[in-house]
């Protein structure tokens, strides 16, 4: 069985005036064969646990995964627990990824992935509010995946506003870097949208593709890969087509984010750094997409048939949620 797990984080490369394009790489090695899932935690998805009203007390309370995860950049047991107190769903993780990761250190990414000791504590009942808080970075990880690896989908990097000072660390700059969806920089990211901190934690950036292959995620299946800081859930890709009809077919769920109708007069230049380079390259436009701010809606889910808010891992900008909706 494939797992996926990671955290990621600022990259130590200073670049000035050229900065230059390049991709992520992937292994092929074989890894990860997972044991001791229970019966929330594993990839069959012929049972769904409901969750009880208003709550979301009943759903993977009792999720443990412990995978040894050997590969050329790897040699590790990946370790994740969840349970449940009363009014708290607690994790404790040792954040290595539980699925094939690409190779690290690489010309984009000098770092190693190294155990870390990842503790998280989220409402059980989570509320909505009328206000989205932004978290990330040093405000703190917008949620972990089940595998105990954080999601922190902006980085460090940023540009001044001529666009010849630029570094991947520091965010000293105006114009803040996207990890994804340019090309402009390589952030070293690898096949599971991820890339590793200076401290050795592996996190990812967008979708987490080998957890979603381990938990059976596909476009027949909505299926739940995390929990966001504000203890709602995180699904991967897919949503029903009419929020609250769970008969209705599933359909790729976009994000609602384009690029920005006027670009500023003090961006570095489009034709050094292409539209998406940035995150104020883009801007929210209400119902250009099937999701709100925070990347999430309220609907029906196979957890919660009652329906509840919900976030959403897309394959659009912004990736994952840069803010939340439930009260912190």
């Amino acid at each position: 069985m494939k797992t996926l797990s990671y955290s990621c984080g600022a990259i130590m490369i200073v670049l000035l005036a050229a900065c230059g394009g390049g991709g992520g790489s992937s292994s092929d090695a074989e890894s990860a064969t997972s044991s001791s899932d229970d019966s929330t935690g594993n990839s069959d998805q012929s049972t769904v646990t409901v969750g009880t009203s208003g709550s979301t007390d009943g759903v993977l309370c009792e999720y443990s995964d412990t995978t040894y995860n050997i590969q050329e950049s790897l040699t590790y047991t990946s370790q994740s627990q969840w349970t449940c107190t009363e009014t708290t769903r607690e994790l404790t993780a040792n954040g290595i990824p539980d699925h094939e990761v690409g190779t690290f250190p690489n010309p984009g990414n000098p770092n190693i992935i190294t155990e870390q000791t990842v503790s998280a504590s989220y409402p059980l009942d989570p509320v909505e509010s009328a206000v989205a808080t932004e978290l990330g970075g040093p405000r703190g990880a917008t949620g972990y995946v089940l595998n105990g690896i954080k999601i922190d989908a902006s980085t460090a990097g940023s540009c001044d506003d001529s666009g010849t000072a630029c570094s991947l660390i520091g965010n000293m700059g105006s114009w803040n870097i996207e990890a994804l969806g340019q090309t402009a920089f390589d952030f070293g990211t690898d096949a599971n949208n991820a890339h590793v901190q200076p401290d050795g934690a592996y996190h990812y950036h967008g979708m987490p593709e080998g957890f979603v292959e381990k938990r059976g995620g596909n476009s027949s299946t909505m299926t739940l890969i995390a929990w966001a800081a504000d203890g709602f859930p995180i699904y991967a890709r897919y949503g029903y087509s009419i929020a609250d009809d769970a008969s209705s077919e599933l359909k790729l769920m976009r994000g609602s984010y384009q690029y920005v109708a006027e670009v500023s007069a003090s961006r570095p230049s489009t034709e050094t750094y292409p539209l998406g380079t940035f995150a104020q390259d883009y801007e929210y436009v209400e119902g250009s997409g099937d999701l709100d701010e925070c990347n999430g809606r309220t609907g029906v889910t196979p957890e919660y048939p009652d329906g509840i808010y919900h976030y959403y891992a897309t394959d659009s900008y912004p990736f994952f949620q840069r803010c939340v909706k439930g009260a912190l």
